[in-house]
């Protein structure tokens, strides 16, 4: 029986502080264990990278390619046929701005969402903690979205857009970035194990999810009245956070970003505890 089980089944018997301390304990031998495996968990985010990329005539190049020509598609289509507004901003790279964070989110979650089956003969004859896998594909995933900025990098200097001091805020809209990645993979990773119509959900969902987070369209043309229901999706707070920092003069709607920060810290929450609940499991569905 494990520790967490023996401290909910004796919880009658213990005391209000001697519970919390138990759990206490047991988180803190998690966080523990997962600093023992830091080494896996880089070798796991290397090998992702390397079978990526392995045989592929150009590299690292798609990390460019895909956004790229997507910011072209969208800005035929969104920008010059349908008109839409970007608020004084180029609309290439308005769009661009978005698409280098949200093709991060949507690929990684392809990747963690299938990593813990894709790697079923390491799950069921090692040990090791399973939450390393889906944040493996997560880790490696910055590459390419370090590429990604290199190229943002150039548009704004074609553009002639000259960052300012919001820059520096720029790691804290990554950091909000890939805790939200983290925490939707290890919860997609988990349901996968046992419900196998996942890997076939990810794909539908992310397209979904991408046209109600503002990448080809501001926030501002939402009514108000439905602001609320934009900031529950926790995307939405990243695009924006990250426009914010390259494109001051726009603004940032701090209602938006706290209630997305918020919406972040609860999934991440939720996928770390349901993932910690089933992976003792894993070896015996996968």
């Amino acid at each position: 029986m494990s520790k967490a089980s023996f401290v909910i089944r004796e919880q009658d018997a213990l005391s209000a502080p001697e519970l919390q301390e138990e759990l206490h304990s047991v988180r803190a031998e998690w966080l523990s264990e997962l600093w023992r495996f830091r080494e896996l968990l880089y070798f796991l985010a290397w090998r992702d990278v390397k079978i990526r990329y392995k045989q592929a005539a150009f590299g690292a190049g798609w990390a460019i390619i895909q956004p790229l020509f997507t910011m072209i598609i969208f800005t035929l289509f969104f920008g010059k046929l349908a008109g839409f507004s970007s608020g004084g901003i180029p609309y290439p790279i308005f769009t661009y701005s978005a698409l280098v964070p949200w093709i991060y989110f949507s690929g990684t979650l392809s990747l963690a969402g299938n990593s813990l089956i894709s790697n079923s003969n390491l799950i069921t004859k090692i040990y090791f903690p399973r939450v390393l896998l889906p944040a493996a594909s997560a880790l490696s995933g910055l590459l390419d979205f370090a590429v990604g900025l290199g190229l943002l990098a150039v548009l704004m200097l074609y553009y002639h857009i000259q960052p300012s001091w919001f820059l520096l805020l720029y790691p804290l809209c990554i950091t909000l970035m890939v805790t939200l990645t983290v925490g939707v993979s290890m919860l997609l990773a988990a349901l996968n194990v046992r419900y196998r119509d996942v890997k076939h959900t990810i794909p539908f969902l992310v397209q979904i999810w991408l046209f109600v987070t503002p990448v080809i369209y501001p926030s501002t043309i939402i009514p108000k009245r439905y602001h609320l229901l934009l900031a529950l999706n926790p995307m939405s707070g990243v695009v924006e956070g990250f426009r914010a920092c390259l494109f001051p003069a726009k603004g940032l709607s701090l209602p938006l970003m706290g209630v997305s920060v918020g919406v972040t810290l609860i999934v991440f929450f939720v996928g770390a505890v349901y993932f910690r609940k089933t992976e003792r499991t894993f070896a015996d569905i996968i």
